[in-house]
């Protein structure tokens, strides 16, 4: 291959930046070979040339730093402080970056990547399908986008039943791996070893007991769990005045879900409260919604599909111009390419 050529692909870049008006580049074919030849390239440096064109990127990107409400690091602490006083507790789950970044900028004290995302997220029959891998690889995505609320991750169905010891390991990956500060497990009174265990290694664990007919049961279930070393216990489709007799029983904060104002705090499924799944889905009683991202996304998408068959996008302040000038030199070096 002759000196100073490059063999013509999709793994040539000719530059970082859009076209401009500045644009002083030409590459052609050379007329002795298949190659492509590069005759000036002032504007840009002798790396990017090797860069292949698959790694460029003009697209929307995280952003660098995902804390911009100011507020110290939530910790366990922080949580026991705002029970102390009396001030409710706020919980949402998310399960990605987008839905993390959105509830820490929001100011959500603590978020939840609960099982829950086997459904909402991943379009899964229920949450037994959930397995720990993939709790592992939503937990990660939010943790990047909430960086100063405490995080929660689900043990889902089948990582904790069969030992305490294998409880911690469940738990200890979704510590080290999925990078929370803290693990829910749902069951009763039966967990009660299991959670001990789980805290010993220093794990936070909130506790979220199953619905039954009994709000004895409940209570016991809280407390056994409680003794354990739950730092928190969800309370979930009950009575308002039973979850305010179980909150007072317990020393720990409460969280409601369905579960009344008398709980220590409130915890909410984002995409339910959000509105982005279309009209007539079956949402729990208790999910208020507070938003409508369906139909602002589905409005946008429809009139983005309008405007790409009508022509109208991108209209000129979407693209990158281009002067006459610099047009004619491009046009004329394409003109010697061979057919």
């Amino acid at each position: 291959m002759p000196a100073g050529t490059l063999r013509p692909s999709r793994s040539i870049s000719i530059a970082r930046r859009p076209l401009t008006t500045n644009i002083s580049t030409v590459a052609r074919r050379s007329p002795c070979n298949s190659y492509l030849k590069i005759d000036a390239l002032p504007h840009v440096s002798a790396p990017s040339l090797l860069l292949p064109y698959s790694q460029v990127r003009h697209s929307s990107h995280s952003p660098p730093d995902a804390t911009h409400n100011g507020r110290k690091k939530v910790t366990l602490q922080t949580i026991r402080n705002l029970y102390r006083k009396g001030e409710p507790i706020t919980m949402l789950t998310a399960h990605d970056f987008p839905s993390a970044h959105a509830a820490e900028i929001a100011g959500i004290e603590i978020v939840l990547v609960g099982d829950s995302l086997g459904m909402v997220a991943m379009g899964l029959e229920d949450t037994t399908e959930m397995v720990l891998d993939e709790m592992i690889l939503h937990c990660r995505s939010v943790s990047r986008g909430a960086k100063s609320a405490f995080i929660v991750g689900d043990l889902p169905m089948g990582s904790f039943e069969i030992s305490p010891e294998q409880a911690v390991g469940s738990a200890l990956r979704l510590m080290k791996e999925g990078r929370v500060h803290g693990v829910k497990i749902e069951g009763g009174e039966e967990l009660g070893p299991t959670i001990k265990r789980i805290t010993q290694v220093g794990i936070p664990v909130v506790g979220h007991g199953k619905t039954v007919k009994s709000a004895t049961k409940i209570l016991r279930d809280a407390l056994v769990m409680q003794e354990a070393g739950v730092s928190m216990f969800v309370l979930e489709a009950l009575p308002p005045e039973v979850a305010t007799l179980i909150t007072k029983k317990l020393s720990v904060p409460t969280i409601g879900i369905g579960a009344g104002n008398g709980c220590s705090g409130q915890v909410l499924v984002q995409i339910d409260m959000t509105g982005n799944f279309q009209p007539g889905r079956f949402v729990p009683k208790f999910a208020k919604q507070y938003a409508d991202v369906w139909g602002e996304a589905t409005r946008g998408i429809t009139q983005y599909r309008e405007e790409v068959k009508s022509r109208a996008f991108p209209s000129p302040e979407y693209t990158y111009p281009v002067s006459q000038e610099e047009l004619a030199k491009i046009e004329k070096a394409f003109s010697e390419f061979q057919e």
